[in-house]
């Protein structure tokens, strides 16, 4: 039974996204899957999170986006915490995402003990 928190996992990879929940899951988390952007902020939108992983380059709605549709909408929503999970690793993509209201940036390939550990840190900061 998880008893971690609730993640949505946001990648067009995914090889990537299934490695992500059988990590996250064997962790204690429950987990939920979107292959792309589109699917992500539907999901998102339609029920409650924890914590997002959010990657940057998906084809239609971007990581970007997504965050902004997010932060327009407003509400307990716009306060659910994102983790960017990325191949882009440059500063200016990381200043972005900040901008956004990220509050965690890893570059891909993380290691399951950096996913793991920001991944926690992040909801031990959530208030309930």
């Amino acid at each position: 039974m998880p008893v971690g928190g609730k993640i949505l996992v946001i990648d067009d990879e995914p090889d990537t996204v299934g490695l992500l929940e059988l990590t996250l899951k064997t962790a204690g988390f429950e987990v939920h899957g979107a292959r792309n952007g589109d699917e992500g902020l539907r999901l998102a939108l339609q029920n409650k999170y924890d914590l997002l992983l959010v990657d940057l380059m998906m084809p239609g709605v971007s990581g970007f986006d997504l965050m902004r549709t997010l932060q327009e909408k407003g509400g307990a929503v716009s306060r659910t915490p994102i983790i960017i999970l990325t191949a882009r690793g440059r500063p200016e993509d990381r200043e972005m995402g900040e901008r956004l209201g990220a509050v965690g940036y890893l570059v891909k390939p993380a290691t399951r003990g950096q996913l793991l550990d920001a991944v926690r840190r992040v909801l031990r900061e959530v208030p309930p």
